[in-house]
């Protein structure tokens, strides 16, 4: 198997999957300090240092790759340093990975997209499903879903068996130092609602969501798209509420109350965020306070139907206590 992003959020938590279930995993990560990390693994997991958006390294990558191999395409970017980033990396990188997948004649490969192609739900009890249209949310959207059209045009042409898997917001283990200081935030109850808390996001355990990429490199047509979340989407307050209680539930004390922004703070960083964008600037805090006001909510149906998909074996707050017990032992401040 063939692993790009393997040294993120997601690629660590499907490398310690695959280390137990798998004979030999060629993982595609940034740095020589990364690659020493997945190296402790074992002889299962073979690092190779290299940038997704340099020939170059995905030559190594795929140097010697056996035919029908499966592809896990995870590497991708969220937040950039200016907007052209999104596009070099998710787009070009995809390119790519495909070009090189094709000339190793790959068995499949399981595209990992996002939410993000289709913006935002028209209403809380509106869920997007396989047939909604794209709507992409801003750049990074828009990255994500020229992505996911290279993935179904070289699937279309016959080019490479392929399927797509659309996580919304994941959470569990090995998360970044962004999700750390989230988590921290809602502790302290410092982490605002944006209105009043019941706009819906659709979320998803690294766990669970490792689960649909496997199942989704065995089954299900060539050019299909799944979601994969938890079974229901939560309103934003839930969420929040949830994470106190999983701090609870692990000994830690939560402190503060709920601030809460109007929602009309949330429009005007949305339209902040739309004016950085168009100039080629990026600024998270504006992002994420923009998208904070929505509902992302998606039905997850097609996967259970047609990969098997069980949304069930980790609740919200089960992975939430896992990502603080992950902090803990890293020594994270929460």
């Amino acid at each position: 198997m063939v692993v790009t992003g393997a040294a993120g959020w997601l690629g660590r938590n499907l490398l310690e999957r695959l280390a137990g279930i798998r004979p030999q995993v060629r993982a595609l990560v940034q740095t020589d300090d990364e690659a020493a990390v997945l190296a402790v693994r074992g002889r299962a997991i073979e690092p190779v240092v290299g940038d997704v958006r340099d020939p170059a390294a995905l030559d190594r990558l795929f140097e010697g790759v056996a035919p029908g191999t499966t592809v896990i395409h995870a590497a991708a970017i969220i937040h950039p340093r200016v907007v052209r980033e999104l596009f070099d990396v998710n787009v070009g990188g995809t390119a790519l990975v495909l070009d090189r997948a094709r000339r190793a004649g790959v068995g499949r490969l399981v595209h990992v997209s996002s939410n993000s192609p289709f913006g935002v739900n028209p209403d809380p009890g509106h869920r997007f499903d396989e047939t909604s249209p794209y709507a992409p949310y801003l750049g990074y959207g828009e990255s994500k879903k020229e992505a996911e059209e290279l993935v179904q045009m070289a699937a279309q042409r016959g080019d490479v068996d392929s399927v797509i898997v659309r996580p919304p917001w994941f959470y569990g283990p090995h998360q970044p130092e962004r999700q750390t200081r989230w988590l921290r935030a809602v502790r302290l109850g410092r982490f605002p609602l944006v209105g009043d808390g019941t706009n819906r996001r659709s979320m998803v355990s690294t766990a669970n969501l490792v689960d649909g990429i496997l199942l989704a490199e065995e089954a299900g047509p060539t050019g299909a798209a799944y979601w994969i979340a938890d079974a229901e989407p939560y309103e934003m307050r839930e969420v929040l509420a949830t994470v106190r209680e999983a701090f609870e539930a692990e000994g830690l004390p939560v402190a503060g109350g709920q601030p809460r922004l109007p929602r009309m703070v949330g429009v005007v960083a949305e339209h902040a965020d739309r004016l950085l964008q168009r100039t080629g600037r990026y600024i998270q805090v504006a992002h994420v306070i923009g998208e904070l006001k929505e509902t992302i909510a998606c039905d997850v149906t097609a996967a259970q139907r047609e990969l098997g998909y069980d949304p069930s074996p980790t609740s919200l707050v089960d992975g939430m206590r896992a990502s603080i017990r992950w902090c803990l032992a890293h020594g994270q401040e929460l």
